[in-house]
């Protein structure tokens, strides 16, 4: 990997070390505070070595950028005897080999089909006991038949996945009438989830087999299913959303505000529109522990299918989840503050790294405002002042 060293900004050489970039705390402010500082220079003059401050940041980014890397699978210490399955062959020895073959007859010949049988029985009583359940006129025995129903089937799922799943702090279990969002890593973070409780889930309607399985389920269950045309109407999403919150004998509400899976090491950017309906939000923090497999969904490398296979097929899924505290809209807070705020709670919980970059980077282009943004907090330490009303100032790096 590579370092960048140099205590003066003219000096940002590059030499190869082990590790990963070692990148200087604190925000673009400080950054440039502490360089001025050092070289005696007033935070309203133009120095030519702010240049090669920048010039530093863009080659840390080329080498080692803090988005893409989020979208692979996550490195391992010690091999787990499941990547080279997939790769090809490199012989290390005899015995390493020979252990490896009786692990690939294993997982393929004994772990796979079990798995498969499981996970069709239980998708198989999640579509007939829903819609049996569905039949029954609204009662309060409805809504515990379709509970019961829920839970079953997703831990017959999970033991599909062979999932250990491990519950810290279960008084702040999400209650009724509440939002739950959490990080990101894989579409079966509804699965591990569900199996310590029900959650009313929300999303776009599909066709095909999972529309069978949509249509099922909220029979029994008041689950959240929008149409592609009122997806892109935001107003029709949160009234829909503020709706079910303030049936206080609802579901919570389970949303992952990322939007994206991210890959088990981080938590990225929380979309501000889950922190605009109102309620109490419950934070939950997920890490799966790669040892025993990558739960991690590359969503632009494998499709659905081949992820499953390579989620049946691995030694199993190990997961602990953190059950945070409520949290609740503070005074002064609006909704983007509010949501870094849950964001940092499940960074700080789960061991995982708090970025502020959106995951949409992973099939976008940096915004032209986030571009700005930065352009204006480098204006303002030049000019003196926070904020730039002059918009051609805030272009000078240009």
């Amino acid at each position: 990997m590579i370092k960048l060293i140099g205590e003066q900004p003219t000096s940002a050489c590059v030499v190869v070390v082990s590790g990963i970039i070692e990148r200087a705390g604190g925000s673009l402010e400080e950054q440039m505070e502490q360089l001025r500082r050092a070289h005696s220079l007033a935070g309203s003059e133009f120095a030519l070595s702010d240049a090669f401050f920048f010039y530093k940041k863009g080659l840390e980014s080329i080498v080692d950028d803090q988005v893409t890397q989020r979208f692979s699978s996550e490195e391992l210490a010690s091999w787990n005897l499941l990547t080279r399955t997939n790769q090809n062959f490199h012989y290390i020895s005899l015995r390493l080999t020979i252990i490896w073959g009786l692990g690939v007859v294993i997982r393929y010949g004994v772990l796979f089909p079990l798995r498969i049988t499981l996970a069709v029985i239980g998708l198989t009583w999640l579509v007939i006991g829903t819609t049996l359940v569905g039949i029954l006129p609204e009662s309060r025995a409805k809504s515990w038949l379709s509970e019961v129903v829920h839970l079953t089937c997703y831990r017959i799922c999970a033991r599909g996945l062979s999932a250990t799943i491990q519950y810290h702090n279960k008084e702040n279990r999400p209650q009724k009438g509440g939002i739950c969002v959490s990080n990101h890593t894989t579409p079966i973070d509804v699965v591990i989830l569900a199996n310590d409780g029900c959650y009313a889930m929300v999303g776009q309607v599909h066709g095909g087999l999972m529309g069978v399985i949509q249509r099922s389920m909220v029979r029994s269950c008041p689950h959240v299913w929008f149409e592609r045309s009122e997806m892109k109407d935001r107003h029709a999403v949160t009234s829909r959303l503020r709706a079910h919150v303030a049936a206080k004998t609802k579901l919570p509400i389970l949303i992952f505000p990322e939007g994206t899976c991210i890959n088990n090491t981080s938590v990225m950017m929380f979309k501000k529109g889950s922190f605009e309906i109102g309620g109490t939000i419950h934070p939950v923090a997920i890490k799966y522990d790669p040892r025993f497999g990558d739960a991690f969904w590359n969503s632009s490398k494998h499709n659905m299918v081949s992820y499953l296979l390579r989620m049946m097929t691995s030694w199993a899924i190990v997961v602990n989840v953190w059950y945070l505290p409520a949290m609740t809209l503070q005074d002064g807070e609006d909704a983007v503050q509010f949501a870094n705020r849950v964001k940092s709670a499940i960074a700080h919980q789960g061991g995982l790294l708090d970025l502020d970059w959106d995951g949409g980077l992973k099939r976008g282009k940096v915004k032209d405002s986030f571009k700005e943004e930065q352009q204006k907090m480098y204006s303002s330490i030049i000019v003196g002042h926070k904020i730039m009303t002059d918009r051609s100032a805030s272009l000078i790096l240009i």
